[in-house]
């Protein structure tokens, strides 16, 4: 193979999300979709070069106040590159029935614009493939509603958050500063 087809190859390959690291192929990011609560589908790779900050989310949790702070934290931040990803899951049974409840909950309590998807599981063997790559490239998984992953632009984790760590807190707000100030 020549190096000029070879780089051809992984120059498509990075399109799909997928980078050359030493001799093995990395996942990244950009490679997955979510299906969203309007019933399309959410392409990260849409995104490509953005901060996310990828959230499971619940309606009757303690932590579901957090919605109105990661509303703000979208706003203020998405003009740098940030986004935030909602996730309802029904893993710790918080979460309503279907995903329209989701969405009006969401609407009316919080008036949350930024996307979301379709109620995922995201721990154990039948997670969402986006959530078993986290758990394949750091061996961390939700352990309860309102825990974060944070994307860097480069599509890899930047880092992980539970539930604890507010989105306007100084731990998360440090790593989305640093997120958002590093180069894809």
């Amino acid at each position: 193979m020549t190096e000029m087809s070879r780089r051809v190859l992984l120059g498509g390959a990075g399109l799909l999300g997928l980078v050359q690291e030493g001799t093995a192929m990395e996942q990244l990011a950009w490679g997955f979709s979510f299906p969203s609560i309007e019933g399309d589908t959410l392409a990260l790779s849409a995104l490509t070069g953005r901060v996310l900050l990828v959230v499971n989310t619940a309606s009757f949790c303690g932590y579901t106040n957090q919605y109105a702070a990661l509303q703000k934290l979208h706003k203020a931040r998405g003009a740098e590159g940030l986004t935030v990803i909602g996730i309802p899951s029904q893993d710790f049974n918080q979460e309503s029935a279907s995903a329209s409840e989701v969405k009006k909950f969401c609407d009316t309590q919080f008036g949350i614009d930024f996307p979301m998807t379709t109620i995922l599981k995201v721990r154990g063997a039948h997670a969402d493939p986006f959530y078993r790559w986290v758990k394949g490239a750091t061996g961390w998984e939700p352990g309860w509603n309102f825990c974060k992953v944070l994307v860097g632009r480069n599509g890899r984790v930047a880092g992980t958050f539970g539930s604890g760590d507010e989105p306007g807190g100084a731990r998360l707000s440090a790593a989305v500063g640093a997120a958002l100030g590093a180069r894809a």
